[in-house]
């Protein structure tokens, strides 16, 4: 099933994306590898996320570079939540397609593109701290912490892919029901917003 959803072998592939992307970030969607679309573009927004977050914590720049950032970080994490929820609604039609009458109620508080979603962040920590564990400039006790968190992040991801297939199998031989979750983000909608949307009442 992971495999006809396009998750199949998720760490080995968000590796060699994230080791390309690294070398040649402007192209998103080379290698053509077999992963879901869906995915792909939750993939390349964490990457983007990942990179404006490390720019956000300069102390070096002036304060309109780092509000800048944080403005593509508020826009970076939006599309990131929007693209789990088109990833958990590709799945579920997949899902409700083979197991279309569940006969639980039980259901999972974390939801497949959640899941994937976090896969993929640990595997930017695992490129990162591999990174880091190879720096010149550090002395031995900086490179054995990085090489112990970073066994660690290989541990936690290799759960959360376990988690994954295991939530799958679940569905599909109906131990549990899924179900979508919405994350109704107030802070990025200006309608909803009351910092922005007075302000925008009060200079009317």
């Amino acid at each position: 099933m992971l495999k006809q959803l396009q998750l199949e072998n998720m760490e080995e592939q968000f590796d060699r994306l994230i080791a390309y992307w690294h070398t040649d970030p402007a192209d998103h969607t080379a290698l053509g590898l077999a992963v879901h679309p869906t995915a792909l573009e939750l993939g390349w927004r964490n990457y983007q996320l990942w990179h404006e977050e490390d720019k956000a914590r300069r102390t070096d720049v002036d304060d309109s570079m780092i509000a800048s950032v944080k403005r593509n970080i508020d826009r970076f994490n939006q599309q990131r939540n929007d693209l789990i929820e088109t990833l958990d609604e590709a799945i579920l039609q997949e899902v409700s397609s083979l197991q279309p009458n569940p006969s639980t109620a039980l259901i999972n508080s974390e939801t497949p593109g959640s899941i994937v979603d976090r896969i993929f962040i640990t595997s930017l920590k695992i490129y990162h701290m591999d990174e880091d564990s190879r720096r010149g400039d550090i002395d031995d006790e900086h490179r054995q912490r990085s090489l112990h968190r970073l066994a660690v992040l290989r541990l936690q991801r290799f759960d959360l892919n376990t988690a994954l297939e295991q939530l799958i199998d679940d569905y599909l031989s109906g131990k549990k029901r899924m179900k979508l979750y919405k994350q109704f983000k107030m802070y990025n909608d200006p309608t909803l917003n009351p910092e922005v949307y007075r302000a925008r009442l009060t200079n009317a």
